[in-house]
C-alpha cells in the first residue's frame, strides 16, 4: 500500500510531461452580438452548444436582450457560466468571436535559451 502512495506522490511532484508543456491552447477573441447572432454564431461562444444556442434564439423571439445579463434567464445558463461569456458577449455591433490557438509558454528556466542562441 505504501508504494502506491510513493507512487502517486512521485507523479504528482513530477508535473506535467513534455507532451503537456508544448501543446498549443485556445483563446477566443472578439464578441458575439446576442440579438442578431446566428445559432451558428453562439455555438462558437466556449461552454454553449447546438442546444443551449437555439435556447438563446427561442428567447430572442420572446424578448430581445436588453442587457447581456438578462442571459441567466435562458435555462442552462446560470450566474457562474455568465461569467465566464460575459467578456465575449455585445449587443450591438457585428458578431466577431473566433478562435485562436496561442503558442504555449515555456517551461521555466527555457526563457533564456530560447532567446539567446
Amino acid at each position: 500500500m505504501k508504494w502506491v502512495w510513493a507512487w502517486v506522490l512521485g507523479c504528482v511532484l513530477m508535473g506535467p510531461g513534455r507532451a503537456d508543456a508544448a501543446s498549443p491552447r485556445m483563446q477566443y477573441v472578439g464578441v458575439v452580438n446576442l440579438n442578431e447572432a446566428t445559432a451558428a454564431e453562439l455555438d462558437l461562444l466556449p461552454g454553449v452548444g447546438e442546444k443551449a444556442a437555439q435556447r438563446i434564439l427561442e428567447h430572442r423571439k420572446k424578448r430581445p436582450f436588453g442587457r447581456v445579463e438578462e442571459l441567466v434567464r435562458v435555462k442552462g445558463f446560470g450566474k457562474k457560466k455568465f461569467l465566464k461569456l460575459r467578456a465575449h458577449l455585445a449587443l450591438t455591433g457585428p458578431t466577431t468571436l473566433k478562435k485562436e490557438q496561442v503558442p504555449a509558454p515555456l517551461p521555466p528556466g527555457r526563457e533564456a535559451s530560447a532567446t539567446n542562441p
